[in-house]
């Protein structure tokens, strides 16, 4: 280029890039209105930050439609997902908010936000900031709270589903 700007890798590349590297699979939950009623997303763009305080980070779309909801309640729950999940990836990938949690037993601990009983492991977070990310949003959150069974985990990669046993 004339002005000595790089352009951005083009972003079917990138996600073709990025779909190589093997991730876990959550499902984020948060409490949306005045009400309380419960939302969720699946997620697989969730790493830790620090040990002190204990830190995390979400990524999660602007247009998702419990991005709002996490940011106003404050706080959310990450469910990590074990390998026999993928069922509830797909739901909270896809199905109407309204629907998500149908059915599904449900608790809370700390901040009141839901977790699902069926994970295999979940932290319970405080929101502790927030940061423009392109067309997401990056969400730190403090852990308060959080527990993990000994199975092995529902991975993300290629596009699919898998499982990673050690």
């Amino acid at each position: 280029m004339s002005n000595g700007e790089e352009m951005a890798i083009d972003p079917a590349e990138f996600r073709r890039i990025m779909g190589h590297f093997a991730t876990g699979v959550t499902v984020v939950t948060s409490l949306r209105g005045e009400e309380g009623a419960p939302c969720g997303l699946t997620a697989n763009t969730v790493t830790s930050v620090s040990l002190r305080p204990p830190l995390i980070l979400i990524c999660v779309e602007k247009g998702a439609d419990s991005h709002d909801c996490i940011l106003e309640a404050g706080c959310f729950a990450v469910n990590i997902l074990a390998v026999d999940q993928e069922r509830l990836a797909r739901r909270f990938a896809s199905w109407e908010v309204d629907e998500k949690f149908r059915g599904l037993p449900i608790r809370t601990e700390v901040t009141g936000a839901p977790i699902l009983e069926e994970a295999m492991g979940w932290m319970d977070c405080r929101v502790w900031a927030s940061y423009p990310g392109g067309d997401h949003t990056i969400i730190v959150g403090e852990v308060l709270d959080g527990d993990v069974r000994d199975e092995d985990p529902l991975i993300y990669y290629r596009s699919g589903y898998g499982r990673f046993s050690p």
